[in-house]
């Protein structure tokens, strides 16, 4: 499978998703074949930010696929095929992280529903804006990689793919509140795990300063309690 290069959303003119399964259902093979057009760039992207290879969200982008055709008889029409998609790539990403080495950065965890929960701050800049910067992008790559599998992928649908929590929530498998503390908690390991590759790269050897430049997900708790 090549690294997916087309466009996502269809045209006016286009058949809905819904549409596009029920002609697949009846054994219309271009019916499919114009389904995974439309979103394989989207599972791609998906893939490619919760494992670090380049070949593995390929083939993690191309197994979510089979999965949809296999159980495509299946699907519920009472959700968009997005939220099915997103579910199964993220099933996939978490499990192949699984099976690699344990991650760092995942200590002093609590109970997730009582753990606290920042409230919005409409003043703090989205912070999806300044995963863009192509500067801190090696770094960022590099700290979201050391997170454990379930912080990895609710800090991917929130931040790089814009979803809600509700919606998060379902694609997951947890509830709110659930996927609301996960973005908490994972937005301070990514701050802590950035701190340290920054003292690690940056400081010198008669430093002993704590502090660093700011890290891409600094103040974004604006949004841990968006619905």
């Amino acid at each position: 499978m090549a690294e997916p290069s087309g466009t996502e959303a269809p045209r006016s003119d286009e058949p809905s998703d819904h549409d596009l399964i029920r002609c697949a259902q009846s054994g219309d093979e271009l019916a499919f074949a114009t389904l995974v057009r439309r979103h394989e760039r989207r599972a791609y992207r998906v893939a490619r930010n919760m494992v670090p290879g380049r070949e593995d969200a390929l083939d993690l982008a191309q197994e979510a696929f089979l999965r949809v055709f296999r159980s495509l008889d299946r699907f519920d029409f009472r959700h968009e095929f997005t939220t099915w998609l997103y579910r199964i790539v993220t099933n996939l990403g978490i499990d192949h992280l699984r099976k690699r080495r344990p991650v760092v950065s995942t200590s002093n965890m609590g109970p997730e529903e009582d753990a606290e929960i920042d409230l919005p701050d409409a003043s703090v800049p989205n912070p999806s804006e300044r995963l863009e910067s192509l500067e801190t992008a090696a770094l960022v790559r590099k700290c979201i990689d050391n997170l454990a599998p379930h912080f990895r992928a609710v800090l991917t649908l929130r931040e790089l793919e814009g979803l809600s929590c509700i919606a998060i929530a379902e694609i997951v498998g947890a509830t709110h509140v659930t996927v609301r503390w996960r973005l908490h908690r994972g937005r301070k390991l990514f701050q802590e795990e950035w701190a340290r590759q920054e003292r690690l790269r940056d400081l010198g050897p008669d430093t002993d300063s704590e502090t660093g430049p700011e890290s891409p997900l600094d103040g974004s708790n604006n949004d841990a309690g968006q619905a």
